[in-house]
């Protein structure tokens, strides 16, 4: 059984990470990278830098990072705890927050090298990438701490079919994720300006910004084609609403097409500073809750159909 206090912990550890990747989606948008020079982990030489913007931006990512760091390893400890007291129990959280663990520390070092040593805009899109691993192990301990909230959760038997699609299209968005943070890295949100045309036009010159922002665009259309069909085949496959498999993919499919509109709305807030940090963020939180729900069907599919 699982004690409020650790579930209060698992929440704030995972609204802490996903301040973390905001924050550092905040920090390319406002092009505040350098906020600090190639000093790290002080910022331009001081424990408490002068007051600039971009300074107070990079040094405030670098400081919820930390504090997330903490907040991550206290949950870890924890889990390791609970694992030893019972092993078969207490695995899956343990993988999670341990994953959590992992990929905070790489991000960390990611961070630290961009500012030491900068890097190409290939590499810096994989920072937001990892960002989003670790909030999906700190998410999915949280989801676990609900369902283990009266016990062990329950199993059910799922259809092992499941378990392939669901997987490739988790893979596809990640890659779908890492275009969209390159055309950050790369500054080419202006290359298609228009929705849903590019440039008033179906196909464009596939050349400079426009094409890798084209590119981004008709991977997503895949992605959104691909969400409904896995809809109405776990559907169709897991009649059974006790599983829950259904109701996740139903929230996955609903925030794929909130996903498109504010793809769509972050296109024409390009022209206004504001908003258009507004809407990536939001773009932004979007994509990492869909990407979440997507590992979780995965996990349960694949934990459900080995039972068989």
């Amino acid at each position: 059984m699982v004690t409020g206090r650790f579930r209060k912990l698992a929440i704030v550890t995972c609204i802490g990470m996903l301040i973390v990747l905001l924050a550092g989606a905040l920090v390319t948008n406002t092009d505040s990278g350098a906020g600090c020079g190639t000093d790290w982990p002080l910022c331009n030489g001081k424990f408490i830098p002068a007051y600039t913007v971009e300074s107070m931006i990079e040094y405030s990512h670098r400081f919820v990072s930390g504090a997330e760091g903490i907040l991550v390893l206290i949950v870890t400890i924890l889990a390791y705890r609970m694992y030893k007291r019972d092993k078969q129990v207490y695995k899956e959280p343990y993988y999670y927050a341990a994953a959590a663990l992992l990929f905070t520390v790489i991000q960390a070092l990611m961070g630290a090298a961009a500012v030491k040593m900068p890097t190409s805009a290939a590499v810096m899109a994989i920072h937001f990438g990892i960002s989003l691993i670790a909030f999906t192990a700190t998410f999915l301990l949280v989801v676990w701490t609900y369902r283990a909230k009266h016990g062990v959760p329950p199993v059910f038997k799922v259809p092992r079919v499941i378990v392939m699609p669901t997987l490739l299209i988790a893979i596809y968005c990640y890659v779908v994720v890492y275009l969209g943070a390159f055309i950050r890295h790369t500054d080419s949100a202006g290359g298609c300006l228009g929705w849903p045309l590019c440039n008033g036009e179906v196909i464009p010159e596939l050349q400079g910004a426009t094409g890798i922002v084209f590119l981004h665009r008709v991977a997503a259309l895949v992605f959104g084609l691909a969400i409904v069909a896995l809809y109405f085949f776990i559907k169709k496959q897991v009649p059974n609403r006790e599983v829950g498999l259904t109701h996740s993919a139903g929230w996955v499919l609903a925030l794929v097409i909130i996903q498109i509109f504010s793809g769509a709305l972050l296109t024409y807030s390009i022209g206004d500073e504001n908003w258009f940090l507004f809407t990536s963020l939001l773009h932004n939180v979007i994509i990492v809750a869909l990407f979440s729900i997507v590992i979780d069907i995965l996990i349960r599919a694949w934990r459900f159909s080995s039972q068989k």
